[in-house]
């Protein structure tokens, strides 16, 4: 199995480098990394790794900014990573750290850290282990802060 990996050089914290670590404890996987501008970018480089370098699922990572013109930023990348797993059926996991869920930069680097490495375990169980996946199924989880739990009724 192939595991792509997108990074931006915008991004605060190595997040290619944190996702590949991951990666390697949970499966012997090869690992194909490219690293782009900025996270607008982050699509077609997901594309061409699914399609040119055969990669059987993407991580696609990315740090926003803060300020309005970044979330616009951010959810243009997001709904072109959406177009582009129907385009080409594979699964893109989007590990993206707003600057501003974090209250300074201590916080912003674990919450990269965490989310990035959550979601290197999440790409490895939905190609490798889906029932895994499964068995998560309703319990809120969530990848960096900690997880809400199932509700309650």
């Amino acid at each position: 199995m192939k595991v792509g990996v997108v990074d931006t050089t915008f991004s605060r914290v190595n997040m290619g480098s944190i996702a590949i670590d991951e990666l390697k404890k949970h499966a012997s996987v090869s690992i194909e990394r490219v690293t782009v501008p900025g996270i607008k970018d982050i699509p077609v480089a997901c594309k061409k790794l699914i399609e040119e370098r055969k990669c059987s699922i993407v991580m696609a990572l990315g740090m926003p900014g803060g300020k309005e013109k970044d979330h616009l930023c951010a959810h243009e990348a997001s709904q072109g990573l959406i177009l582009c797993q129907l385009m080409t059926n594979t699964h893109i996991i989007e590990v993206f750290v707003h600057e501003d869920e974090a209250a300074d930069d201590h916080e912003l680097a674990w919450l990269a850290e965490q989310r990035t490495r959550e979601h290197a375990v999440n790409a490895i169980s939905l190609v490798l282990h889906p029932k895994d996946l499964e068995k998560q199924a309703g319990t809120g989880q969530r990848q960096g802060f900690r997880d809400a739990g199932p509700a309650r009724r």
